[in-house]
């Protein structure tokens, strides 16, 4: 289950008012570092510009190219120590419905894998050794050493140790 925190939104769509939740230079910041660090081969210039906007990374984890990370609340991910981020990974700890607006924690664990293309919704847990198939979309916790895949992702098989 997603750890989020709702909140009800009367009248006007909450997306066209995103202003009123988070400072508007906030996030243009954010939008500048997470589009630089986006295009950035060097992991470890990346790492230092991700946690410049609040993300922990852990150490030895490294992010793939065009990989996206949330622009609201960057603060609220956390990524373990030696962990993959896939080309093209998008984490959100944030999302707009018509009457409602929503943002929840991020944590990955420790030795994770999560391949190119998949999602990672707001308030999900990852834990350690667990691995995400590619192009998959993660709604739920992953327990550890566990490999799910598929849309929305589910238990496929024991992820393999070494």
């Amino acid at each position: 289950m997603r750890n989020l925190d709702s909140r009800a939104v009367r009248g006007r769509n909450p997306m066209r008012d995103w202003h009123k939740y988070v400072c508007p230079l906030k996030a243009a910041r954010n939008f500048i570092v997470l589009f630089t660090a986006k295009y950035l081969p060097f992991v470890g210039l990346k790492n230092a510009l991700y946690r410049l906007i609040g993300i922990k990374i852990g150490f030895d984890s490294a992010v793939a190219l065009c990989a996206m990370f949330d622009v609201f609340f960057p603060e609220l991910i956390t990524i373990g120590n030696n962990c993959v981020i896939g080309y093209n990974v998008t984490i959100l700890t944030h999302e707009f419905l018509v009457d409602e607006w929503r943002k929840g924690r991020v944590v990955i664990g420790d030795n994770v894998l999560l391949g190119a293309n998949s999602l990672v919704l707001a308030g999900v847990s990852i834990g350690s050794g667990a691995q995400v198939g590619a192009g998959s979309v993660v709604t739920r916790d992953v327990p550890a050493g566990e490999f799910f895949a598929g849309v929305p992702a589910k238990r496929v098989e024991k992820a393999t140790q070494r």
